[in-house]
Protein backbone atom coordinates (compact mmCIF):
# COMPACT_ATOMS: atom_id res chain seq x y z
CA UNK A 1 0.00 0.00 0.00
CA UNK A 2 1.42 3.40 -1.00
CA UNK A 3 2.03 6.07 1.61
CA UNK A 4 -0.61 8.80 1.39
CA UNK A 5 0.80 11.97 3.04
CA UNK A 6 -2.59 13.72 3.12
CA UNK A 7 -4.12 10.78 4.96
CA UNK A 8 -1.26 10.77 7.48
CA UNK A 9 -1.54 14.53 8.03
CA UNK A 10 -5.28 14.28 8.55
CA UNK A 11 -4.85 11.38 10.98
CA UNK A 12 -2.40 13.37 13.15
CA UNK A 13 -4.59 16.48 12.96
CA UNK A 14 -7.69 14.54 14.08
CA UNK A 15 -5.68 13.00 16.92
CA UNK A 16 -4.44 16.45 17.98
CA UNK A 17 -7.94 17.95 17.71
CA UNK A 18 -9.37 15.10 19.80
CA UNK A 19 -6.71 15.70 22.43
CA UNK A 20 -7.54 19.41 22.55
CA UNK A 21 -11.25 18.66 22.73
CA UNK A 22 -10.86 16.12 25.55
CA UNK A 23 -8.52 18.45 27.44
CA UNK A 24 -11.08 21.23 27.14
CA UNK A 25 -14.14 19.21 28.08
CA UNK A 26 -12.44 17.61 31.08
CA UNK A 27 -11.15 20.93 32.44
CA UNK A 28 -14.66 22.13 33.37
CA UNK A 29 -15.60 19.60 36.10
CA UNK A 30 -12.18 19.23 37.79
CA UNK A 31 -13.45 18.73 41.34
CA UNK A 32 -16.05 16.15 40.27
CA UNK A 33 -13.53 14.28 38.13
CA UNK A 34 -10.98 14.21 40.93
CA UNK A 35 -13.66 12.89 43.29
CA UNK A 36 -14.40 10.06 40.81
CA UNK A 37 -10.70 9.22 40.41
CA UNK A 38 -10.23 9.26 44.19
CA UNK A 39 -13.24 6.96 44.63
CA UNK A 40 -11.81 4.51 42.10
CA UNK A 41 -8.36 4.59 43.69
CA UNK A 42 -9.88 3.87 47.10
CA UNK A 43 -11.62 0.66 45.94
CA UNK A 44 -10.13 -2.61 47.14
CA UNK A 45 -8.65 -3.89 43.87
CA UNK A 46 -6.84 -0.64 43.08
CA UNK A 47 -6.01 0.77 46.53
CA UNK A 48 -2.87 -1.31 47.15
CA UNK A 49 -1.30 -0.34 43.84
CA UNK A 50 -2.37 3.30 44.21
CA UNK A 51 -0.79 3.48 47.67
CA UNK A 52 2.38 1.67 46.60
CA UNK A 53 2.90 4.09 43.73
CA UNK A 54 1.97 7.08 45.94
CA UNK A 55 -0.78 7.98 43.49
CA UNK A 56 -3.56 7.76 46.08
CA UNK A 57 -2.02 10.24 48.56
CA UNK A 58 -1.19 12.62 45.73
CA UNK A 59 -4.70 12.56 44.20
CA UNK A 60 -6.22 12.89 47.70
CA UNK A 61 -4.01 15.93 48.36
CA UNK A 62 -4.91 17.55 45.03
CA UNK A 63 -8.62 16.83 45.58
CA UNK A 64 -8.48 18.33 49.07
CA UNK A 65 -6.67 21.45 47.79
CA UNK A 66 -9.10 21.93 44.91
CA UNK A 67 -12.13 21.39 47.16
CA UNK A 68 -10.82 23.87 49.74
CA UNK A 69 -9.99 26.42 47.03
CA UNK A 70 -13.40 26.06 45.38
CA UNK A 71 -15.14 26.40 48.76
CA UNK A 72 -13.26 29.54 49.77
CA UNK A 73 -12.46 31.13 46.42
CA UNK A 74 -14.96 29.83 43.81
CA UNK A 75 -14.09 32.65 41.40
CA UNK A 76 -10.72 30.98 40.72
CA UNK A 77 -12.58 28.25 38.79
CA UNK A 78 -13.33 30.95 36.23
CA UNK A 79 -9.69 30.66 35.12
CA UNK A 80 -9.97 26.95 34.39
CA UNK A 81 -13.22 27.60 32.53
CA UNK A 82 -11.36 29.97 30.21
CA UNK A 83 -8.56 27.40 29.85
CA UNK A 84 -11.14 24.78 28.88
CA UNK A 85 -12.81 27.14 26.42
CA UNK A 86 -9.45 27.97 24.83
CA UNK A 87 -8.78 24.27 24.24
CA UNK A 88 -12.15 23.89 22.51
CA UNK A 89 -11.54 26.96 20.32
CA UNK A 90 -8.08 25.71 19.39
CA UNK A 91 -9.55 22.34 18.39
CA UNK A 92 -11.89 24.16 15.99
CA UNK A 93 -8.92 26.12 14.60
CA UNK A 94 -7.46 22.89 13.17
CA UNK A 95 -10.44 22.29 10.90
CA UNK A 96 -8.72 24.59 8.38
CA UNK A 97 -5.53 22.51 8.13
CA UNK A 98 -7.63 19.34 8.03
CA UNK A 99 -9.45 20.63 4.95
CA UNK A 100 -6.40 22.17 3.24
CA UNK A 101 -3.07 21.54 5.00
CA UNK A 102 -0.98 23.46 2.46
CA UNK A 103 -2.99 26.66 2.51
CA UNK A 104 -3.27 26.58 6.31
CA UNK A 105 0.29 25.54 7.16
CA UNK A 106 0.66 28.70 9.25
CA UNK A 107 -1.71 27.11 11.79
CA UNK A 108 0.60 24.10 12.05
CA UNK A 109 3.57 26.44 12.51
CA UNK A 110 1.64 28.31 15.21
CA UNK A 111 0.85 25.00 16.95
CA UNK A 112 4.48 23.86 16.86
CA UNK A 113 5.60 27.15 18.38
CA UNK A 114 2.86 27.02 21.03
CA UNK A 115 3.64 23.41 21.95
CA UNK A 116 7.35 24.14 22.05
CA UNK A 117 6.70 27.14 24.29
CA UNK A 118 5.15 24.90 26.91
CA UNK A 119 8.46 23.13 27.54
CA UNK A 120 10.43 26.10 28.95
CA UNK A 121 7.37 27.37 30.83
CA UNK A 122 6.67 24.08 32.58
CA UNK A 123 10.36 23.29 33.03
CA UNK A 124 11.02 26.57 34.81
CA UNK A 125 8.01 26.12 37.12
CA UNK A 126 8.78 22.47 37.89
CA UNK A 127 12.47 23.06 38.42
CA UNK A 128 11.98 26.05 40.74
CA UNK A 129 9.45 24.09 42.82
CA UNK A 130 11.67 21.01 42.85
CA UNK A 131 14.75 22.96 43.95
CA UNK A 132 12.80 24.60 46.74
CA UNK A 133 11.71 21.22 48.09
CA UNK A 134 14.52 18.80 47.11
CA UNK A 135 17.67 20.86 46.54
CA UNK A 136 20.80 18.86 45.74
CA UNK A 137 19.06 15.60 44.89
CA UNK A 138 18.11 16.99 41.46
CA UNK A 139 21.65 17.17 40.06
CA UNK A 140 21.32 13.70 38.45
CA UNK A 141 17.92 14.64 37.02
CA UNK A 142 19.37 17.79 35.49
CA UNK A 143 22.22 15.85 33.89
CA UNK A 144 19.75 13.35 32.40
CA UNK A 145 17.48 16.16 31.20
CA UNK A 146 20.40 17.92 29.55
CA UNK A 147 21.33 14.73 27.66
CA UNK A 148 17.68 14.20 26.66
CA UNK A 149 17.21 17.79 25.45
CA UNK A 150 20.49 17.58 23.57
CA UNK A 151 19.23 14.48 21.74
CA UNK A 152 15.93 16.20 20.98
CA UNK A 153 17.75 19.28 19.69
CA UNK A 154 19.99 17.12 17.49
CA UNK A 155 16.98 15.36 16.00
CA UNK A 156 14.94 18.53 15.48
CA UNK A 157 17.78 20.74 14.29
CA UNK A 158 16.89 22.52 11.03
CA UNK A 159 20.30 21.44 9.69
CA UNK A 160 20.16 17.81 10.82
CA UNK A 161 19.81 15.23 8.08
CA UNK A 162 18.97 12.49 10.59
CA UNK A 163 16.06 14.34 12.14
CA UNK A 164 12.43 14.75 11.26
CA UNK A 165 12.66 18.51 10.62
CA UNK A 166 14.97 20.05 8.05
CA UNK A 167 15.54 23.29 6.18
CA UNK A 168 14.48 23.24 2.54
CA UNK A 169 16.27 25.19 -0.20
CA UNK A 170 13.55 27.88 -0.27
CA UNK A 171 14.22 28.71 3.40
CA UNK A 172 11.09 26.99 4.69
CA UNK A 173 11.05 24.01 7.03
CA UNK A 174 9.89 20.55 6.00
CA UNK A 175 8.37 18.16 8.50
CA UNK A 176 8.42 14.39 8.02
CA UNK A 177 5.24 12.71 9.27
CA UNK A 178 5.33 8.96 10.01
CA UNK A 179 3.44 6.73 7.60
CA UNK A 180 0.27 5.02 8.78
Amino acid sequence: MAHNPLRAIRFWLVLFMAGLFLSGVTAFPLQTELHWVLSILETAPVRRIAEATHLLPWIARVHHALSATNAQYPFLAYGTDWLAFAHLVLAVLFIGPYRDPVRNKWIITFALIACGGVIPLVSSRVMSAAFRSHGDSLIAVLASSERFLSCVADNLSPHSSKGKLWLKSDGDYALSIPAL
